[in-house]
């Protein structure tokens, strides 16, 4: 006789389209006779998209093998998963109790629209008697898992990480084994089994997806893994360089849920104590649980400056602020290192952690413009957009947010360009129209000699855009814009 306490459950896939080490599935599995599996093309998230969006591309590639995955955790061909095109808050319930489920499983999602949506979903269940069960998978540390010891969130990083460290040594990150009870999936009734729908049939095409380096799916995750793992000693030295393979390119996967975030700790925490590069790796893995923990405990970040006094100031608006930032957006700046960051995103959807950085300061604090309209152009833009951690690093670049820098620590393109592309490598891969100019002109174009520049066959104003700003003169008006700040912090 049986001792799980429920016949039948719904596992529902969100951010986590994977079946290994899978939370809210080992407990479905665990706890249920009979699991039905579950994918939403949620209405009120897609609307909004355009048609090609590599990131809806991503998502129903990866359900594509998801499937699959399930049917060979299951050993049932018939098994697999329901994928619907519809309103979650809706379509959730209403299949629930179609199946005749006495309770839902999945993982916590963190942001604002899903919270709400959850909540609705919670009731409508409730309303029909089915149990809804939700679990930390998103995350190592979540929430109020990790407390000052006045038992207040933290708003900087290192006593965060020092105590996320603390943490876990005491629980070390738990590797779930879903294939302990993977015969506890259940056939989909055959109404049901319809497939994984094709990007037209929910009104989309394809993308550059294909294009791009990018497999997904957790066989496309655990591949990237693999090229990592040799290459993670090196990663302090090499993660800083946009024409070096330095990053794990492992974003995406943690966006979606390809790859478990555990897994991932537990590989760098094995080696973080021998190698540099595996501790640095670490780090970046625990700086995304700490901006999600914000998120979680100040919502206000997705509308405000995490600090309210950075609210006061005064951005640039009008007509001159539309096409400076029109020229930032479409790599129109004459600052060749960001323009090139801000082609590769607008190619490839992926931009190169650093360039991040770059491209964010300048749009602040060389054009006065409000973080948050760059905030939405990577939120557009990113394959691997992440609410959290994007907001988290827009505010650190405008110096509004935890653990930000200093108002006053101005990022200059050209320094940085020639410390991080010094040989022109990347320059000359997004902005070809430069290939042939000299290494030592090529960071800064408009201080060439007119012998390379005509040598090169560039035209600066026709080939390649004037500087749309000057450095020096962008950064005195930034420290006068942010002196409101200051003032405040005396008051």
């Amino acid at each position: 006789m049986s001792t799980k306490p429920f016949q039948s459950g719904l596992m529902w896939f969100r951010r986590d389209l994977r079946t290994d080490d899978n939370t809210a599935l080992f407990h479905a599995l665990a706890s249920c006779e009979r699991v039905y599996c579950v994918f939403l093309l949620d209405v009120d998230i897609l609307q909004d998209l355009p048609r090609q969006d590599m990131r809806v591309e991503f998502i129903r590639e990866s359900l594509v093998l998801l499937d699959k995955q399930l049917q060979l955790l299951a050993h049932k061909p018939g098994a697999g998963l329901i994928v619907r095109h519809a309103r979650a808050a809706s379509e959730l319930p209403a299949l629930a109790r179609s199946l005749g489920v006495q309770a839902v499983f999945t993982n916590h999602d963190y942001e604002p629209f899903a919270i709400a949506r959850d909540a609705s979903v919670r009731g409508a269940l409730a309303d029909a008697g089915i149990s809804f069960r939700t679990y930390k998978d998103q995350v190592v540390f979540e929430r109020e898992e990790v407390m000052t010891q006045m038992g207040r969130p933290y708003g900087v990083y290192t006593p965060y990480s020092n105590a996320w460290r603390k943490a876990l040594a005491a629980t070390p990150a738990h590797h779930y084994d879903t294939a302990l009870n993977g015969a506890a999936l259940a056939e989909i009734p055959a109404a049901l089994r319809t497939g994984v729908p094709t990007l037209q049939e929910f009104g989309f095409e394809r993308s550059a997806l294909s294009q791009l380096p990018v497999r997904p799916g957790a066989q496309g995750a655990q591949a990237l893994l693999k090229d990592f793992l040799p290459r993670m000693e090196r990663y302090q030295a090499t993660r800083d360089f946009p024409s070096v393979k330095g990053p794990s390119y492992l974003s995406v996967h943690l966006r979606f849920g390809t790859v478990s975030v555990r897994q991932l700790v537990r590989e760098a925490n094995a080696r973080a104590a021998q190698s540099a590069g595996a501790e640095t790796w670490l780090k970046e893995l625990i700086w995304r649980d700490f901006y999600a923990q914000i998120l979680a405990n100040f919502p206000h970040v997705v509308e405000r400056s995490f600090k309210r006094e950075y609210d006061a100031i005064q951005w640039e608006s009008g007509a001159q602020a539309e096409q400076l930032f029109a020229a930032w957006c479409e790599g129109r700046t004459g600052y060749p290192l960001v323009d090139a960051a801000m082609a590769q995103l607008n190619q490839t959807g992926y931009m190169h952690n650093r360039l991040r950085m770059v491209t964010a300061s300048f749009l602040v604090k060389d054009l006065g413009i409000d973080w948050r309209w760059g905030e939405r152009y990577f939120a557009i833009k990113l394959i691997d957009f992440d609410l959290a951690s994007n907001n988290g690093g827009w505010q650190w670049a405008s110096s509004s947010g935890c653990d930000a820098q200093p108002y006053f620590r101005i990022f200059n393109p050209t320094s940085q360009s020639e410390k991080f592309d010094a040989q022109g490598k990347f320059i000359r891969k997004y902005l070809p129209q430069l290939t042939a100019l000299p290494d030592a002109a090529l960071h800064a174009p408009w201080d060439a000699r007119p012998l390379d520049l005509a040598s090169a066959g560039v035209e600066l104003g026709r080939d390649y855009p004037l500087p749309i700003v000057q450095h020096a003169d962008a950064r005195a008006r930034t420290l006068a814009r942010y002196a409101v700040v200051k003032k405040s912090a005396e008051v």
